[in-house]
């Protein structure tokens, strides 16, 4: 059966060895994207093969994550996972001996360690020297040995001396070329691989076989994933070539680095798609964000909803220099889409304001955070639950750098006595009766805004007096007066 490339059937496949990095969930945006682009399909797919790894519970976790972020796989009712797949690696790995195309390797790790000592001593390349590639050792020969993969129903034990692996018969000359969707041409010598393990002596496959294998068995025409791998692709061509298969096609997406360009990692702050969650970024922000880690839309937009990546992305548009993580152009999407969504009733963003412990957030307080300026919902609930507590400051920031005690304390007088008359407690009733005071006194704005501003956050620099006594409400607001006017009598 000839491959069609037409549409993008491709997959997402992490191991569960923590949460959902930040590089890992670019990677699964982009072959959404590639794939919902085309009308494909887009996968998910678990590889738990390296059992020492394995963290309980984390394929749990990077499933949430994708949902949160709205990368919904077309399989989430039946993903496939490795470690259930194991007799179906096996079939393919003993096919590929049976065929001389592969063979049993019963080195060692002893025997390995020296072998490995003695080629670097010999200036060699570190790798397998091929010691049993020629001893045509038979299934037969090791069936029935203790512990081995073989023996039975009964898993093995984790690799010992007496057990044995499957490697690949790699060609010892010649050249691999990869047409790279996103890199063009890479080529690779031959004679620098050695004979690649296929089934480990523990009954587990390899990354190897069992990605070559698990492509083949679900369909994937595009192998997209992170140049990490690119090293890795002319054994996986090689193994095709073995199988019998058509090969899919194969991109491999920038790195994203740290700002200054050295792996992106804890030290450089948050770095998975939980811990950005739990700091109150949202899921619309932080796709618009990776989406622009790698990829050019070719123009000067800079806000890209799903929906609107989904019309917009090309592999052809996707970038070979790595991608720098800048976590104010982050901060600044996510604020922008915090403005956005706060005011929507129908937003999910309300919500979400239970996890900073900010319950009952009534839609005055909405508004003041709508005003922008807020990176985080996070940063937003803390300072909406600090506006709730009565402030705490030095009467001296209660006088405007242009007015004094006497005049502000005569203002602050006025507001106190003006605001209880108000019937209906909006923006236009406060803001008409500040300026009243203010063109009836023969008093200044400065004079009259900037102590109530004081005296109900408690900061110089904040909301307007309006916008806070919308959100403290009229008795909050009337309190925090008659607490500023005792702290400058």
């Amino acid at each position: 059966m000839i491959m069609n490339y037409n549409n993008i059937i491709t997959r997402f496949a992490p191991s569960p060895t923590g949460e959902l990095h930040i590089g890992g969930a670019r990677t699964a945006l982009f072959e959404y994207l590639a794939a919902r682009s085309t009308g494909g399909k887009f996968y998910l797919r678990i590889e738990d093969t390296d059992r020492a790894r394995y963290v309980e519970g984390s394929d749990k976790r990077l499933v949430e994550a994708l949902e949160w972020l709205g990368l919904v796989p077309d399989n989430i009712d039946d993903i496939v996972t490795q470690s259930k797949r194991l007799d179906l690696y096996r079939k393919y790995a003993l096919k590929l001996v049976d065929e001389g195309k592969a063979y049993i390797c019963t080195c060692t790790k002893d025997e390995l360690k020296v072998k490995g000592e003695e080629l670097k001593l010999s200036g060699k390349l570190p790798g397998y020297d091929g010691t049993c590639r020629e001893k045509n050792i038979k299934i037969e020969d090791v069936v029935n040995r203790p512990g081995t993969l073989l023996s039975g129903e009964k898993r093995p034990q984790l690799a010992s001396d007496g057990d044995y692996v499957i490697r690949l018969k790699m060609p010892a000359t010649g050249e691999v070329v990869v047409d790279d969707l996103v890199r063009g041409d890479v080529k690779f010598d031959l004679s620098l691989f050695d004979d690649q393990v296929l089934l480990k002596s523990d009954g587990y496959p390899t990354y190897h076989l069992a990605s070559v294998v698990d492509d083949h068995e679900m369909g994937i025409n595009y192998v997209l994933r992170s140049e990490e791998w690119l090293s890795s692709t002319p054994k996986h061509i090689i193994l095709y070539e073995a199988l019998g298969w058509d090969q899919p096609k194969f991109g491999h997406f920038s790195m994203i680095l740290a700002p200054d360009k050295s792996k992106l990692s804890k030290r450089h702050g948050a770095t998975s798609v939980e811990e950005f969650k739990s700091l109150g970024y949202l899921p619309e922000a932080i796709i618009n964000f990776i989406a622009l880690l790698g990829w050019n839309p070719k123009d000067e937009r800079e806000f890209f909803s799903l929906d609107d990546l989904v019309g917009e992305f090309k592999l052809k548009n996707l970038n070979k220099a790595p991608a720098i993580f800048n976590i104010e152009k982050l901060n600044s999407i996510n604020a922008h889409y915090i403005t956005e969504e706060i005011l929507n009733p129908k937003s999910e963003i309300l919500n979400q304001f239970q996890n900073f412990k900010l319950p009952n957030i009534q839609k005055a307080e909405l508004n003041l955070i709508g005003r922008g300026g807020y990176k985080t919902l996070k940063e937003a609930a803390e300072y909406i639950l600090k506006l709730r507590q009565t402030p705490e400051y030095v009467a001296g920031i209660l006088v405007f750098k242009k007015s004094d005690q006497a005049t502000t304390l005569q203002a602050l007088r006025l507001v106190q006595s003006k605001l209880p008359t108000i019937e209906q407690w909006n923006n236009e009733t406060i803001q008409q009766s500040l300026s009243v005071i203010v063109e009836n006194n023969n008093l200044t704005n400065g004079d009259v805004f900037w102590p109530v501003r004081v005296a109900l956050s408690g900061e110089e620099k904040s909301p307007s007096p309006v916008e806070l006594a919308l959100a403290l409400g009229k008795d909050e607001t009337l309190k925090r007066l008659n607490l500023a006017i005792e702290k400058l009598q």
